[in-house]
């Protein structure tokens, strides 16, 4: 995929999740998600923060090479379980309270994602930028926050069936990802769809023992991503 077409995957995600939440009021900003213990808000919020740290990185050339790219940074995120992900959940649960409104959450993210989109538009994609101790080149860097925002969208929706889902540009993205985190000789179970593959790889929802068969070896391997 070209750097082009990173920006526009990235712009793609978060206008998903915009279009997602707009239509919410406070109270539909309060359904609970897929990550536990977060409602809509929060998980927004901790979106925010990916938007955030994208204007901050994108304004943070580095000298090359790269240690990570936009899969190996995957193998270097914690899957879960550790304690430094407990802290940040429950910051962001606290952080997302504070505001006098849910919606409070919504207008920033709604100025801070298209910021982020048009800095990344404006950047050199063969340039290196460092985010959270790596340097990685900017084509990689929009990717990996494309990634991530497709599966907080498929996490923003799990209680909202008339929400939009993923846009199939950034979705196309994500399943790239996963694809590369797998072994080159591991095929996805004939039964999953792009939504179904990428909930498995980021340990939404768990593998089936036919799902298990069909992978063989490749299942010890999920969840790809946390």
């Amino acid at each position: 995929m070209t750097a082009i077409r990173q920006h526009e995957a990235l712009r793609q995600a978060y206008d998903g999740i915009t279009a997602v939440v707009t239509g919410l009021d406070d109270a539909g900003l309060q359904t609970p998600t897929r990550c536990r213990g977060w409602l809509v808000a929060d998980l927004l919020f901790h979106v925010l923060c990916d938007a955030q740290r994208a204007l901050v990185a994108l304004a943070s050339p580095a000298d090359g090479p790269a240690d990570v790219d936009d899969v190996s940074y995957w193998r270097a995120v914690p899957t879960g379980g550790d304690g430094a992900g407990a802290k940040h959940a429950w910051w962001a649960r606290r952080s997302a309270a504070a505001f006098d409104r849910p919606s409070g959450v919504v207008r920033i993210w709604s100025d801070t994602a298209p910021a982020a989109v048009r800095a990344a538009a404006a950047a050199d994609p063969d340039g290196f930028v460092t985010t959270q101790g790596h340097v990685l080149r900017v084509a990689d860097l929009l990717a990996t926050l494309t990634t991530e925002a497709v599966i907080h969208h498929l996490d923003l929706v799990v209680r909202l069936p008339d929400a939009p889902p993923p846009a199939e540009l950034p979705t196309r993205v994500a399943v790239a990802t996963m694809d590369g985190l797998l072994s080159d000789d591991a095929v996805r179970p004939a039964g999953w769809d792009d939504r179904d593959y990428l909930l498995h790889a980021a340990g939404r929802v768990p593998l089936t023992d036919r799902d298990r068969l069909e992978l063989g070896e490749a299942a010890g391997w999920f969840p790809l991503i946390g």
